[in-house]
């Protein structure tokens, strides 16, 4: 078996992508999840031309070099965690990227300042905002049950952190997403 590494995998509309291409290409796989595809077999230098050919196009890329592929999988564990996940455990970021990717923390957070530009945290902290803004929209939760899901400490801090990223309060974001929609019948 052998496993590959695809960027930009960071919903699960793109891993039906990938899947539909890789079915057109003929390509066996054992699994498809964000990032990471596990192949039956080896691919030969014309099966992998052709599926980078299908991908690119796409938005996705293969990744080959190590560093390149922690920080894949450090923004995939990130995206699985704030979205995908209802996030009721209260164990730390640092444990849990170090526990999933068996490297230290430091070395981690390090690889990812290099070579991002920005710091774990901070990726962390704008997926967590683009969800929140996801959540909003929906307006289907609460400002509190937001913050719940989200594993913000307090109604309070999950506003500041919005202002701090948007410039925006949670209540002008909805504010402006409501004027912006017309009514179905004025469409």
């Amino acid at each position: 078996m052998r496993t590959l590494f695809i960027k930009n995998m960071v919903c699960n509309r793109c891993i039906l992508v990938v899947q539909h291409e890789l079915e057109k290409l003929g390509i066996a796989v054992n699994s498809v999840k964000l990032g990471e595809i596990t192949l039956k077999k080896d691919l030969t230098t014309k099966e992998r031309a052709a599926m980078e050919n299908a991908l690119i196009p796409l938005g996705f890329q293969l990744i080959d070099d190590k560093k390149s592929r922690i920080i894949e999988k450090i923004k995939n564990v990130i995206i699985d965690l704030v979205h995908h996940q209802d996030n009721d455990a209260k164990t730390n970021l640092s444990d849990i990227l170090s526990n999933v990717l068996h490297h230290d923390y430091n070395y981690l957070s390090n690889l990812f300042s290099e070579i991002e530009g920005t710091t774990i945290e901070k990726y962390f902290i704008a997926q967590k905002v683009e969800r929140v803004k996801e959540l909003l929209v929906y307006d289907e939760l609460s400002l509190s049950e937001i913050a719940f899901r989200l594993n913000y400490s307090s109604v309070a801090y999950l506003s500041n952190q919005f202002k701090k990223v948007t410039g925006l309060t949670t209540s002008h974001f909805k504010q402006i997403r409501e004027d912006k929609r017309k009514p179905l019948d004025k469409v």
